[in-house]
């Protein structure tokens, strides 16, 4: 058991000197195009990167180093102090296995798309206060999970950006969200949470719910699975919806379409399953854009009279999900690696 911890303790040490520095440069937005896709396709292909990618991702949320951030600048020296506390911990290892202080070991996040608060309070203690706001960020092909500091779970989505502050304070908890997140509300009934997007609130005190509010598609939509939500726009609280379990909002134009879920296997997607009930190739194909990072065209525009259904891993490679699709209708499939685009023809 001890000898386990003490790995975990070189594991801490080793893991900034070990991390590929592309990694780095990814998220400061230092690697042209091409070397931005080769390194996603590195990922996908290395489970060590994969890790890498992961924990940094971790290290990224939990510093406020999100690409949304206004200081960049002070951001990268937190990261950079970061690294360097890591290193001095060396120092303090033999200490740590004579007095047998297990106990300080940080927890690491095994799952490749598992991020936590919780693990790095501590050492961030005195960067931390009640008005500080964090943002996450997931590229396109990417997921990632996160714990609030009240206990709340939240999933993201690829190309989806979270805004949450660093402690709850006051009367409400209120976070906002852009593009597909996946709440489940630790339950608090003096603080109601709260979920802003586009001009439209989800208030609840302990659900899980689903948000998708991309903003190129032109509308929002909450599905609610457990609990209860109200969505109402802001500052027009008295005036919204009361969801029940299994029901869903759509909201565009001002207007709001309550019906029920279509498809409850559409939240598969926390997991990296992706599924789809009679939906016309263009929506699928737009999603799939979000999913692996490429821009699709369709030369034949016929294909958009077509509807699907079934399911694909974001680990299928793209070319199996185009294998699929075309057992029901046949096209043709072109690739320009160099602009990373993908196009559909006859």
């Amino acid at each position: 058991f001890f000898g386990g911890f003490c790995f975990l303790i070189r594991l801490l040490e080793t893991k900034a000197e070990n991390m590929n520095e592309r990694i780095y440069k990814y998220f400061y937005e230092e690697l042209s195009p091409e070397e931005r896709l080769s390194l996603l396709h590195d990922v996908e292909a290395s489970e060590d990167l994969k890790r890498q990618f992961a924990e940094y991702q971790n290290q990224y949320a939990l510093l406020n180093l999100g690409l949304q951030m206004q200081n960049k600048t002070m951001g990268r020296q937190k990261f950079d102090q970061f690294i360097l506390q890591k290193q001095r911990y060396k120092v303090r290892k033999q200490w740590l296995r004579r007095i047998g202080y297990a106990a300080a070991v940080l927890v690491l996040i095994i799952s490749s798309s598992l991020l936590t608060y919780w693990s790095m309070r501590s050492e961030l203690s005195d960067d931390l206060s009640a008005n500080v706001m964090n943002t996450l960020y997931t590229p396109a092909g990417q997921r990632a999970q996160l714990v609030l500091q009240d206990g709340t779970e939240v999933w993201l989505n690829a190309k989806s950006k979270l805004t949450y502050p660093a402690r709850f304070t006051g009367e409400k908890r209120q976070v906002e969200v852009e593009g597909e997140a996946f709440f489940k509300v630790a339950k608090d009934p003096s603080k109601p949470f709260i979920v802003s997007t586009h001009d439209v609130n989800m208030k609840v005190l302990g659900t899980q719910f689903n948000v998708y509010s991309y903003p190129e598609a032109g509308y929002v939509q909450t599905s609610l699975l457990e609990g209860s939500v109200r969505v109402s726009f802001s500052g027009k609280d008295s005036e919204g919806i009361l969801l029940k379990p299994d029901q869903q909002v759509t909201v565009s134009n001002g207007k709001m379409k309550v019906e029920k879920i279509r498809l409850q296997d559409h939240f598969l997607w926390r997991d990296g399953i992706y599924a789809f009930e009679n939906e016309p190739l263009i929506d699928i194909l737009k999603k799939m854009e979000l999913y692996y990072d490429v821009k699709i065209i369709i030369e034949d525009t016929s294909l958009f009279k077509e509807t699907y259904t079934g399911k694909f891993r974001q680990r299928d490679s793209l070319d199996d999900v185009f294998r699929v699709l075309q057992q029901i209708r046949k096209f043709k499939v072109e690739k320009d690696i160099e602009r990373n685009i993908v196009t559909l023809k006859k």
